[in-house]
């Protein structure tokens, strides 16, 4: 008799002979209107997805964007699915990773791109996510399904958390009422009760069944739509020698069981034939329209205000520098988001034209109501360009390219009609941080560019912002000048590495080329420090922006510790009544280490209040 594991290989193996056949047939099958067949659903699986971009921020990198949707609709298509229009987002987690929500939003991370994946490796990928959907695995997941409900009532929301740490079975609390009665700890709202309700909805792993499924479905719809279905064994390959095989990082937590699941996809890569390539220009008008309409007829989103004091998520303060003109918080209200992902969709046409456009009068129309010397041309112009390019990657002769043109060249005219103006105020010496700020947007060409940074650096370096501190000194400190601005940011920087703690602007300074003391400094410092820091917001920052550097590993190491030092102080003011500093831990550690061992723990001593 072969080993199980043989056997279960060996079965799909004679299904993946079949599927060679099927194969062809998927694309010949005529795809009817897409639809909102449980408009609900589709509802709160659309909230989940809204505020996971919040909670985690949006990758703006529209050409990664661009081709994530051209390789995911042709998936779609070859699918035969239309119960729900798929969506594709790009989010800004570091981990590799991909997922799907029940209504058909499908994530992919900023970490699983920088891999370098190939078309193949990303088709099957995607296809795997799509086949969740298609199979509705996670609405036959209790936990994930319950869990949906949940996150669809931000508004009143809480989490308990209790200190107790005794062994639970599989059935876990976080929804149970009966766990309520003989439990006590703390209650959590807001910004980080969202996250931990949205962590166990995205990052909890599927069965082995679920999985096996899903790899085989994709495959074959992959080599539907024109990919080498070999893709998911490459995309194992790859993922193995770069990635940490630790069951609890990045893909591997989600998406467990992989020797046999790597060895199953070699076999079917092998059977499975790759189909001539099709356009999904069609399905893709079809999503398009599907979404729009059930925009017009969704009813008004309630959002839930912030809890007082409750602060943002790593990366998304005055020290991750300036948010990216189109992925901005504050801007992904629902019917915002629903139209980039109608454009996302089908970038070309009318409707697209009447979405960019709509977009960016919007941006406008809100900056020129504000005071002259108070606008930020520079994000406004940023924004023109960003579209523009956008236009011209995918309908270069389009008449909108001149019409943005024209528009963006009226700003630029605006911008400079209050040029000498903006530099009186700057020359007097009496402004405010803000100025400071929007002057560098506007004219960063500008002779006074420097001093502008060199002042805003002062400012940020009072206010307790070293990162952008160090990022203005940067600027201010100009290679080859010789300006008195530029030479006291060159030796403020020398004065500041050997005594700056933010591990994020060390690394910035060390990776400098136009001072190479200042590198050398900036590198000894941060040797030091990455075994030994104590802030877990610069741990949490530093691996947002160099997750794949040397250091990230000694980095990961570090914030666990601080996280699980923070869950036992946690533990320690429940017992004697100080819920205030209780809740104060709890919180850092769902904002700055989501996915540690301690963050866990407290998922699993949740229960959730509503």
């Amino acid at each position: 008799m072969l080993p199980a594991t043989l056997a279960a290989v060996n079965l799909r193996l004679l299904r993946g002979a079949l599927a060679s056949a099927l194969a062809a047939s998927c694309l010949a099958v005529p795809l009817g209107a897409q639809t909102v067949s449980n408009p609900d659903l589709f509802r709160k699986s659309f909230d989940a997805a809204q505020e996971a971009l919040r909670h985690y921020g949006v990758w703006d990198q529209p050409q990664e964007l661009r081709r994530v949707a051209e390789i995911g609709y042709r998936i779609a298509a070859a699918s035969g699915f239309t119960k729900f229009p798929f969506t594709y987002f790009l989010i800004d987690m570091p981990e590799p990773n991909a997922f799907a929500l029940p209504g058909g939003q499908v994530f992919v991370t900023r970490g699983m791109l920088e891999l370098g994946l190939s078309d193949d490796m990303l088709a099957c990928l995607l296809g795997h996510e799509v086949a969740h959907v298609v199979y509705a695995h996670g609405l036959k997941m209790e936990k994930r399904a319950t869990l949906l409900n949940v996150l669809s009532q931000a508004a009143v929301i809480g989490v308990l958390i209790s200190a107790d740490r005794s062994s639970r079975d599989d059935r876990s609390p976080i929804y149970d009422p009966l766990s309520r009665d003989d439990r006590t700890g703390d209650l959590v709202q807001g910004t980080a009760a969202a996250g931990l309700v949205l962590s166990e909805l995205l990052l909890r792993s599927y069965n082995r069944e679920f999985e096996d499924q899903a790899d085989e479905e994709g495959q074959r719809w992959a080599a539907a739509a024109g990919f080498d279905p070999d893709g998911t064994r490459q995309l194992f390959s790859l993922m193995s020698s770069r990635l940490p095989q630790d069951k609890k990082y990045g893909y591997w937590q989600t998406h467990p069981f992989f020797d046999t699941r790597e060895q199953a996809a070699g076999a079917r890569g092998g059977l499975l034939k790759r189909q001539d390539a099709r356009p999904a220009d069609a399905f893709r008008e079809r999503t398009q329209d599907a979404l729009l309409a059930w925009l017009a007829s969704a009813p008004p989103e309630k959002r839930p205000e912030p809890p007082p004091g409750a602060g943002p998520p790593p990366g998304r303060g005055p020290d991750a520098g300036a948010a990216p003109a189109l992925a901005r918080r504050s801007e992904l209200d629902r019917p915002t988001l629903l139209k980039q992902a109608a454009l996302a969709a089908w970038p070309q046409g009318r409707t697209a034209e009447g979405l960019r456009l709509e977009r960016l009068h919007a941006l406008r129309d809100r900056e020129t109501a504000r005071p002259p010397l108070d606008r930020d041309y520079g994000r406004l112009l940023a924004a023109y360009a960003q579209q523009t390019d956008e236009v011209r990657a995918v309908t270069p002769q389009s008449p909108m390219v001149q019409a943005l043109d024209k528009e963006a060249g009226d700003l630029r005219a605006q911008s400079q009609a209050i040029y000498p103006e903006a530099r009186a105020v700057l020359q007097s010496g009496i402004y405010q941080t803000e100025f400071l700020a929007g002057f560098l947007s506007n004219y960063p060409e500008a002779p006074e560019a420097a001093d502008a940074a060199l002042s805003l650096g002062d400012a940020y370096s009072r206010l307790g912002w070293p990162g952008r501190a160090v990022e203005l000194y940067l600027r201010a400190a100009q290679p080859g000048v010789a300006s008195p601005a530029a030479q006291r940011a060159r030796q403020g920087l020398r004065v500041l590495a050997p005594r700056l703690d933010d591990l994020a602007a060390l690394q910035q300074l060390a990776d400098q080329q136009d001072d190479a003391e200042l590198a050398q400094l900036a590198a000894t410092r941060l040797s030091d420090r990455v075994a030994s820091f104590g802030d877990l917001a610069s741990g949490a920052e530093y691996l947002r922006r160099y997750a794949g550097r040397p250091y990230a590993t000694k980095v990961v190491e570090r914030v666990n510790l601080l996280a699980q030092n923070l869950y036992g102080e946690m533990v320690l003011y429940q017992s004697v009544g100080d819920h205030v500093k209780a809740l104060d831990r709890i919180q850092k550690i769902l904002t700055y280490a989501p996915l540690s061992p301690a963050a866990e723990r407290l998922r699993d001593n949740a229960v959730v209040q509503g």
